[in-house]
């Protein structure tokens, strides 16, 4: 996800220098409007996700106006909410973008290697997140938890009443210390279990899940105070020998 932020944050930077503004802002728009799709595109890989296009593209794309009705009516064949092919279509607009800017003259060739480049470390790096996402822990591994949970947790809790004593051979100190133990026990099992089911969803919406939200909103607002930046104007150079007089009055 920060490497996806990062590549975006590259390629706008040198669209704020080399380009015309409204050339710049179009290829950045685009490259954060592949971002959101592409978290909108997570739901494909049948775990849901929070991310839709109504509730959360949707609403970026009316606040920034990454893309207009036009473009949004050309990429309406995609299921949005069940596919990555519009994130994927939306990097291939990207790179158009770059090519357009080189056949103006705006990019000399190593310039567009530059950007392509950077769109397809994005693309890379999104498809890392499917890859991630649609390969959750093995079963083996939730699957030998839960046979612990079931079968060792039982057991080893009858196993260390026994071990404690009965009758005139208990003794409350290894008692309340064997009880301690089993507890303990069984939170670690238990816990290992849980953490197991939150890894195989890490995009959800869970409190502990990673921050979609703030990447997209960090990065809309990095790519705006690149977009937007200026430097004040130049001071006057003055001649040595003007000093010079202003000095001597």
């Amino acid at each position: 996800s920060k490497a996806c932020s990062g590549r975006i944050q590259d390629v706008a930077g040198l669209a704020r220098t080399q380009l015309p503004p409204e050339m710049g802002d179009k290829l950045v728009k685009h490259f954060n409007a592949a971002q959101i799709a592409g978290y909108v595109g997570l739901n494909a890989i049948g775990q849901g996700s929070p991310y839709s296009k109504t509730f959360f593209f949707d609403v970026y794309n009316d606040q920034h106006n990454l893309l207009t009705p036009a473009e949004l009516k050309t990429l309406s064949h995609h299921d949005w909410d069940n596919s990555g092919l519009c994130m994927k279509e939306l990097c291939t607009w990207c790179q158009m973008d770059a090519v357009e800017a080189r056949k103006a003259g705006h990019l000399d060739t190593y310039q567009e290697k530059y950007v392509h480049d950077r769109i397809l470390q994005f693309r890379a790096a999104m498809d890392g997140m499917y890859d991630y996402t649609d390969q959750p822990p093995h079963f083996f591994y939730i699957h030998f938890l839960v046979l612990l949970s079931v079968l060792y947790l039982p057991l080893f809790a009858i196993d260390t009443a026994y071990a404690a004593g009965w009758g005139e051979e208990t003794y409350i100190g290894l008692d309340a210390l064997n009880g301690v133990i089993v507890f303990l026990q069984c939170i670690f099992v238990v816990g290992l279990r849980s953490l197991a089911t939150k890894m195989i969803d890490p995009y959800g919406d869970d409190l502990e899940d990673l921050s979609v939200i703030l990447y997209v909103e960090a990065t809309l607002e990095i790519c705006d105070t690149i977009m937007k930046s200026r430097q004040p104007p130049k001071a006057k150079k003055t001649e040595p020998n003007d000093s010079f007089k202003d000095m001597m009055g």
